[in-house]
């Protein structure tokens, strides 16, 4: 079954799509004290101040530079702010000294030039709407999707900051947490699912959603829930590592959260590596899920049709899951019932992705994109894993059946969760 893509047409709408990610990302770089501009809370990441050029940059040079044929506007600093590094390449990172770093009035100044420009053929593209060259519309939808990616795992970086370090926003909700659920699994009949899209069929996609295959899934049992720190802290009772998250304190554990450090919520999900979730799999007799067992758990139904959405066709908001950056922190499992996949299993889509247990790599048909040809190809190496679904961070316009998220699997800084199978 072809994804049908439940997101309107938004050409209309692209620079108003672009100002509210770059309000985004005005409120984000508010919130670490003006004395982390340039701290590396991640080591293995640039410093703070990289991400505020590189994403009007990455814009400019990606629509005005590559699907337009516009000329630079500063191509010194266009190539140093061009593109982030991968978690374990250390080459740029090293290679860049805090000394040759340009002022945040610099950075900022440029960033003013570049949104111009940026808007600009926003606005120009929406003028000549369907008539505008397939190019410059994958440019437009490249970087509007682009930014909001960023958000994400720039919100991984402040985490790691100490929390006097960071300003809490005006209406940061606290975080809280609940009664853990019942440990419950539910078994999924064999049956087919999609990976992927049809590239006719949608407004836009990344190169590694392309083109849409069907697989064949034996029947399978999968948690109705995402392991908790509940379910965690036995597992460290008996020897496991402690998740990434928590802090020890004393004889206690707790939780680092975004703007707070509480005593260990139990029944939020456990954020964890692809590794230590393997782990965890195998002590209970369990493995991880495979991205064709995640599809038919979360988009199957009992009659064979898949939907867009686990909860059917209804867009993504605010009653069926937690995503689109409404709160900084998880809440715990099985809070949106209304979210819930046809089989009754909870929080496929938000409150933290979903480790996989499939290597990341093409679909039948791939090809580069041609706005950004790198994106997807570099990471061909059998060293990172699919991850499905959404964190509370993640950008509803980034939300759909098709969208695979990636990561190495010992990286401990992602707002990952996962949840066995058998």
């Amino acid at each position: 079954m072809a994804q049908t893509d439940v997101r309107p047409d938004v050409s209309a709408r692209l620079t108003a799509w672009y100002r509210r990610n770059r309000e985004i990302t005005a409120q984000l770089f508010a919130i670490p004290v003006p004395e982390d501009y340039l701290a590396r809370p991640i080591p293995l990441r640039h410093p703070i101040e990289f991400y505020e050029g590189h994403l009007p940059a990455f814009s400019y040079i990606t629509l005005n530079r590559g699907a337009l044929g516009q000329p630079p506007i500063d191509e010194h600093f266009e190539k140093f702010f061009q593109r982030g590094i991968d978690p374990d390449d250390l080459k740029t990172a090293q290679a860049q000294s805090v000394t040759e770093w340009p002022t945040r009035e610099e950075v900022r100044r440029l960033a003013s030039l570049w949104d111009a420009a940026v808007i600009s053929a926003l606005d120009d593209i929406t003028r000549q709407g369907h008539k505008a060259p397939a190019l410059s519309r994958q440019g437009a939808y490249t970087i509007l999707e682009h930014e909001p990616m960023h958000h994400e795992t720039f919100l991984y970086m402040l985490h790691r900051l100490p929390v006097a370090e960071k300003r809490r926003p005006a209406g940061a909700q606290k975080p809280r947490d609940g009664e853990v659920p019942a440990g419950k699994r539910i078994a999924i009949p064999a049956g087919k699912a999609t990976l992927g899209a049809r590239s006719s069929d949608v407004v836009f996609g990344w190169d590694n959603e392309f083109e849409e295959t069907r697989v064949d899934v034996p029947a399978f049992e999968i948690d109705a829930h995402s392991v908790t720190n509940a379910d965690w802290l036995k597992f460290v009772d008996a020897g496991g590592e402690p998740a990434p998250f928590w802090v020890r304190r004393g004889d206690e554990w707790h939780q680092s959260a975004m703007f707070d450090e509480i005593p260990l919520p139990l029944a939020w999900p456990a954020y964890v590596t692809q590794e230590q979730a393997t782990a965890y799999a195998r002590w209970q007799g369990r493995r991880l899920p495979s991205e064709g067992e995640y599809h038919r758990a979360a988009y199957g139904t009992a009659g064979g049709e898949e939907r867009p959405q686990p909860w059917g066709d209804a867009a993504p908001d605010s009653t069926r899951g937690n995503f689109g950056l409404e709160r900084y922190d998880p809440v715990p499992a099985g809070s949106y019932p209304a979210g819930a996949s046809a089989w009754g299993v909870h929080d496929l889509v938000g409150n933290g992705w979903e480790w996989t247990s499939t290597v990341f790599g093409p679909l039948p048909g791939f090809a580069p994109m041609k706005t950004y040809p790198p994106y997807s190809s570099d990471f061909f190496d059998g060293q990172h894993y699919v991850m499905k679904g959404a964190s509370a961070v993640t950008a509803r316009e980034l939300i759909r059946r098709s969208l695979r998220n990636w990561f190495r699997p010992n990286y401990p800084y992602v707002y990952a969760k996962f949840r066995t199978v058998n």
